[in-house]
């Protein structure tokens, strides 16, 4: 772990073992935190604050760049150690490794735009605001992909001026360690980043609930997101940052580029083995393109090379645990007894190189009920069900139907449609044309059950900060 600027482990002295999903090897191990530790953590970021918070914002910016910077340059030796923790294929991980820089670079970019106001109000006089940090932050990170989440959580809230204590997954916290080291080689002060590894029941806990924690910044399922929210809400008046689960739906239109639109819903669902929080988790195609769609995205879904991230002809990597794919098989199987069609997919991969690995085949799905789960709730993992629709209010009926609303996409040449589906929809982010990106500048996060506050942009970087007003009469 990395408490006060120093590497140190746990005060019980256990372990947590980090296993590499596609080959169930021993990739390395951390220490399992304790809320001894946490405390600590939080100590030593709070003793940082004040010499941090009187920092310039340009000076904090310097540091998010010349950190970027070295993730860059040396972002080929990073993403083996994301490919090796978490799975996914070693272009997605080089991908993500970058897109942490491009992060840190965009609010490096916007350092100078952290100003304060000046109101005059004639014969009263003047006011002046200013944005002050809230103090020590806390953040929690899902094993997906953490270095992107990272991101998002930790260069807003260093750059408002404030501390963290960051929580990454117990089962791939090795590149946020990786990456907080580098911003502390790029000169972030000790205890300005602590990183406390550690499960979410212990040591997670213990972050939320402690009481000189100013904001708490959660990214996970639907589930452990309510678990925090009732923990924090105990441990007193903090702010709250939630982005949760997601069932985003994609409407395929009559008119859209058919080849176009089922690339987008195969990197939509299948990237990162569809355990991304914003994929394409459910398929709504025109009755009119039914068939040409299907006949298109089946042969080309059918054509994924699956197997070990690392090699990098692989197109998809295997789910991250034993427990993901055997949610993952459950849903299937009952697709299959509610009467689902499998075009593809469907079955777990035999061969050498699959046998000590959670793989699964990438799979697609057509004649699914109305009221199944894999319309109803969040499917992490590779399978796509696709629904048939014959009117736009039919397919935002449908898209609508589920308890999440997170992101959503549209494929048409029709800006008519576009304003339509982007006015109905119930979702935090509507693509056109697209699906999953997720730029640093765009406001990010859901709706309904899949959280509340937003990642991204200078909104982000506002949220960690609390304004302060001087009235001067005249």
């Amino acid at each position: 772990m990395q408490i006060g600027g120093m590497e140190t482990g746990s005060s019980n002295e256990s372990w947590i073992r980090v296993v590499n999903p596609a080959t169930g090897e021993y990739v390395d191990r951390v220490p399992e935190g304790t809320a001894d530790d946490v405390s600590r953590a939080v100590d030593a970021a709070q003793a940082a604050f004040d010499g941090w918070c009187k920092v310039t914002p340009r000076e904090r910016g310097k540091i998010l760049s010349h950190a970027a910077g070295m993730v860059r340059e040396r972002h080929t030796a990073i993403a083996p150690m994301l490919t090796w923790e978490e799975g996914k294929p070693i272009r997605e991980s080089v991908d993500e490794v970058r897109g942490f820089a491009n992060i840190l670079e965009f609010y490096a970019g916007i350092s100078a735009s952290l100003q304060g106001e000046y109101i005059p109000l004639g014969r009263q006089g003047e006011g002046l605001v200013v944005h002050e940090p809230l103090g020590v932050c806390g953040a929690i990170v899902p094993w997906n992909v953490p270095a992107i989440v990272m991101g998002w959580k930790v260069a807003p809230a260093l750059l408002g001026g404030n501390t963290m204590v960051l929580k990454p997954s117990s089962t791939a916290p090795l590149t946020c360690l990786l990456l907080a080291s580098l911003l502390e080689e790029a000169g972030l002060p000790p205890g300005v980043l602590n990183v406390v590894t550690g499960s979410g029941e212990v040591a997670g806990t213990a972050l939320v609930r402690h009481p000189n924690l100013q904001k708490i910044s959660f990214t996970g399922s639907t589930e452990i997101g309510s678990q925090v929210l009732a923990l924090a809400r105990e441990a007193g008046r903090k702010e709250i940052l939630l982005e949760l689960g997601g069932s985003d739906p994609m409407i395929v239109w009559k008119d859209a580029d058919i080849p176009s639109a089922v690339v987008g819903a195969i990197r939509g669902r299948y990237y990162n083995t569809g355990q991304t929080c914003n994929a394409v988790k459910r398929l709504y195609l025109h009755e009119e393109i039914v068939d040409r769609f299907l006949e298109m995205l089946t042969a080309q879904v059918h054509s994924l090379r699956v197997g070990n991230g690392i090699d990098p002809k692989v197109d998809m990597g295997p789910l991250h645990s034993a427990s993901q794919r055997e949610g993952i098989i459950k849903v299937v199987d009952q697709i299959r007894n509610e009467g689902g069609k499998i075009l593809t997919g469907g079955e777990i991969p035999l061969g050498t190189g699959y046998d000590k690995g959670f793989f699964y085949q990438p799979t697609v799905i057509t004649e699914v009920p109305e009221n199944s789960q894999a319309l109803s709730e969040e499917v992490f993992g590779p399978v796509l069900p696709v629904c048939t629709y014959s009117t736009l209010q039919e397919a935002l009926k449908m898209a609508n139907s589920s308890r999440y609303g997170l992101g959503a996409s549209v494929w048409t040449q029709n800006l008519s449609v576009v304003r339509m589906v982007f006015r109905e929809v119930k979702a935090g982010i509507v693509w056109v044309n697209r699906h999953l990106t997720v730029p640093p500048e765009i406001p990010f996060g859901g709706v309904k059950e899949s959280g509340m506050g937003r990642e991204n942009g200078i909104q982000a970087l506002l949220h960690y900060t609390r304004t302060k007003s001087l009235f001067l009469s005249s």
